[in-house]
Order: structure tokens, then sequence, then C-alpha cells
């Protein structure tokens, strides 16, 4: 499992309009590449918040990265052309549980 990770740091101002893109169109366009299974969207704090991308494989990530970062980027910054500062990071599971069990 290959999670890749963005934490983004809003302008109090933005914090609204940025939670609603995110929700309606960022994330969907993200999982509709068909890159990820899964998406977590969490705020930390009034401002920060992280969106957790999972993906299956490495080469699932790859595609992504290779295919269709450049146009969600383009479209993420003409919707918030400042104010919104960006942190990207991608985590490779070492082990996984689910309640008391390990995965393997």
């Amino acid at each position: 499992m290959i999670a890749y990770e963005v934490t983004s740091v809003v302008e109090e101002s933005l914090a609204g309009r940025f939670e609603q893109y995110m929700r309606e169109t960022h994330i969907p366009d993200v999982l509709a590449t068909g890159c990820f299974q899964s998406a977590v969207f969490a705020r930390s704090s009034p401002g920060r918040y992280r969106t957790g991308y999972i993906a299956r494989t490495q080469a699932d990530l790859d595609r992504y990265l290779e295919t269709h970062t450049a146009r969600l980027r383009v479209d993420f910054a003409a919707h918030f052309p400042k104010g919104v500062s960006l942190a990207r990071e991608i985590w490779v599971a070492v082990q996984r549980w689910e309640g008391q069990a390990r995965i393997d």
C-alpha cells in the first residue's frame, strides 16, 4: 500500500471555499483517474488540512504522477493562485493492522 499525502495550509479567508473545492471537485477528480482506491480529507486545526490518497501499487502512483498531476495542479492553481501552501509526501506501508489482527 502506497499513501500519497498532501498537507495544505490555507489562509483563513479561503478555508470554506477550499473545503468545498476539495470535497466537490478536486478529490473526486483525483479518484476518477483510477489510480487510487480511496482518499481521506482531514483537518487538524483551522486552515491546516491533510489529504491522503491510497494506491494499491507503486505503478498506480507512478501512473498518476506521470499522467494526471499536471492537469490537476493547473486546475487547483486556477482556483487558488495564492493563499494555499502545499507539501507532498509519499509513504510506503511497512505493516498494517486492523483491530488487533495483523494484515500481511
